[in-house]
């Protein structure tokens, strides 16, 4: 096995330390009226700094994106402030951190709307249950954005990419793929317009490449990375079909155009998710590598052994990880030195606070001698 894993890689404009990336990760720890990055968030991502990259939680750009509990945002002066404290921190350590842009569409509950559905490409129930903060609901049948409200979108995505900045990220990741706003635009299953922004791939992909122009306003776009989990089947209300592989391979090749950082691809994580499926891809990475024209992050389950094959072959330029963080603030550390990993306790991943948040115990000082 080689150590490819914790050897250095440029993303676009990223200069990272290293190839093992902290996935985005909803935790659910902006308890306050504002959703606004609070201390123990701060303490959180300063733990994890060690990785090449950090990718924030997934960060509502609108009230309207909420779909979840306590997840922070990044259109109030407030929030902006609190994530500045975050960066400056993580930077104090050397790390690198971008944040992930998020509109959950319709996978959200009138509670979070004061009492209106939420919003989506059409008038699709996914028909599933969603975390309300206590137990689980079921979805409703959300109302199709207008086409002057998908504008409103795209400039609130714009406004997003300008506060990331101010506040000191090192560059976005547009959170467009596992069920939410844009794949609802993406896939047939949850789009069934007959205007500019349905039917065909190029109107399905349309908010998708209408965000990077207004990102482009605001930003480099070599400090932009966006995230595809093409295969996902059966979850969140979404399904693979005979047009999904074409389609994301459109949204691909359209944004080799735009000069980005990194795709970020999620690989099937369960067989059984595709399993009987004509139409899926068992492999992400190995299929959309030709097709992309900027570096890949895979993300999927991977154990650092895997992450090293995938190197090696040349599927991806770097690997993310996500409850493997959630254990382990030093996973790098843990990785160089071949250690044993803490295992997660899934009891506390959305909900609590310290525990199982920010007291996950750090390698045995015996064993880095």
């Amino acid at each position: 096995m080689t150590d490819k894993l914790l050897s250095p890689v440029r993303l676009g404009a990223l200069e990272l330390k290293n190839r093992v990336v902290m996935a985005p990760l909803t935790r659910c720890r902006a308890i306050n009226p504002g959703t606004v990055p609070n201390e123990l968030m701060v303490r959180y991502y300063t733990q994890r700094a060690s990785a090449g990259l950090i990718i924030s939680e997934g960060t509502l750009v609108s009230p309207q994106g909420r779909g979840y509990p306590f997840t922070p945002g990044i259109w109030s002066e407030e929030q902006v402030a609190g994530w500045r404290l975050v960066t400056e921190a993580v930077h104090a350590q050397g790390g690198k951190i971008v944040c992930q842009l998020w509109h959950c569409g319709r996978l959200s509950l009138p509670q979070y709307h004061d009492g209106q559905p939420p919003v989506s490409a059409s008038a699709i129930n996914p028909e599933i249950k969603m975390f309300n903060g206590a137990g689980l609901s079921d979805t409703v049948t959300p109302r199709a954005l207008s086409v002057e409200d998908i504008q409103a979108v795209v400039a609130d995505f714009g406004r997003a990419a300008k506060n990331a900045i101010d506040a000191g990220f090192d560059g976005v990741e547009v959170h467009s793929s596992n069920g939410y706003l844009f794949h609802q635009f993406f896939s047939a299953c949850s789009n069934t317009r007959t205007d500019a922004y349905g039917g065909s791939f190029e109107n399905r992909a349309r908010i998708f490449f209408d965000v990077l122009d207004a990102i482009a306003k605001v930003m480099p776009l070599d400090r932009v990375g966006f995230r595809l989990n093409p295969m996902m089947n059966g979850m969140h209300g979404m399904t693979v079909d005979a047009d999904t592989v074409a389609m994301w391979e459109h949204v691909v090749r359209g944004a080799n155009r735009y000069g980005l950082a990194y795709l970020h691809l999620t690989e099937v994580m369960d067989p059984k998710q595709i399993e009987g499926n004509p139409h899926a891809l068992a492999q992400v990475s190995a299929h959309f590598r030709p097709i992309a024209h900027m570096p890949l992050i895979s993300n999927g389950r991977f154990d650092q052994a895997k992450s090293e094959q995938f190197l090696d072959a040349g599927l991806c330029d770097a690997v993310a990880f996500g409850v493997p963080w959630i254990a382990n603030p030093d996973l790098v550390e843990r990785f160089a030195r071949k250690a044993p990993l803490n295992a997660a306790d899934p009891n506390t991943f959305y909900m609590g606070g310290e525990k199982g948040y920010v007291d996950y115990p750090a390698l045995d000082p015996s064993l880095m001698a």
